[in-house]
């Protein structure tokens, strides 16, 4: 890959007690997902009952936990997963469209399909990498099913993530070679987190593959995705926004009935990795 490398500082915020309501978030501009840290989940509510199983581990104990934690889920089928992403990704501006994950475009939700210009459901872990295709589960999973642009998706592919490359054609700030992907900074922290969620989701005990993130970029149809040191990094850097946090509660509320742990606590982030 391109030896190119990008490194950003985004100051790590203080955070209230609660999840903040969406405001001020950009509806047209590239940077439409906020880009500061936002208000923390109610951790402490969290924490005595959702989480109260995996409070005070560590490494393979606390990722274990987790698994058994957010194992308990709805599934959706693939054709629902259209009017769940126009609810999970709605723009906190205007109620009729979506932000869009790469681009940070904000889009009608009618305006979903595989035309150009449309947008269309981009598996965050590809869904090659561990062959899961659009089955019901990993494949319809959307802790990690986001709206982007037609054209911007298919540059993405199914390639690991990783800093480098040359700028990708209609989406600033996102850069790409032959073997890996970068997303914007303001949603870099996004990614890492969902790739993260599908890593202890997915654990190979539910007849899917048992889906692991390494330091490579070329994992082909491994159930694996790269670079993990670089995910550990975006997750750091860029921690969890007032978008993000409302998007776990919209899944968890409406959806699928389970969370991105990450997303609630960081921090474990590094205590499992």
């Amino acid at each position: 890959m391109s030896s190119r490398r990008r490194f950003y500082a985004r100051p790590l915020l203080a955070t209230a007690a609660s999840i903040a309501v969406l405001t001020g978030v950009a509806a047209t501009a590239p940077a439409a997902t906020p880009t500061t840290a936002a208000p923390a989940s109610p951790a402490a509510s969290l924490d005595d009952t959702y989480y109260q199983d995996a409070l005070g581990k560590t490494g393979t104990a606390l990722k274990s936990s987790l698994h058994s934690i957010i194992s308990e889920q709805t599934t959706l089928s693939y054709s629902q997963v259209w009017d769940a992403l126009k609810a999970t990704d709605q723009d906190p501006a205007n109620s009729s469209n979506v932000i869009l994950l790469y681009t940070g475009r904000s889009q009608s939700k009618s305006e979903n399909g595989g035309d150009t210009g449309d947008w269309n459901r981009e598996h965050v872990w590809a869904k090659s990498h561990g062959d899961f295709g659009t089955a019901t589960g990993p494949g319809t999973d959307i802790h990690h099913l986001r709206p982007e642009d037609v054209q911007v998706n298919s540059i993405r592919g199914n390639k690991d993530f990783d800093n480098g490359g040359s700028t990708v054609s209609g989406a600033p700030g996102n850069y790409t070679d032959g073997d890996s992907f970068e997303p914007r900074d303001a949603v870099k922290g996004d990614v890492a987190r969902m790739i993260l969620y599908m890593a202890v989701r997915y654990e190979g005990d539910d007849s899917f593959a048992d889906l692991e993130p390494n330091d490579s970029v070329s994992n082909g149809s491994a159930p694996n995705i790269g670079r993990l040191s670089v995910l550990k990094q975006w997750s750091q850097e860029d921690p969890p926004d007032s978008f993000e946090q409302n998007r776990n509660e919209v899944i968890f509320d409406r959806f699928q009935h389970n969370r991105n742990p990450f997303i609630d606590h960081p921090e474990w982030v590094e205590a499992v990795w």
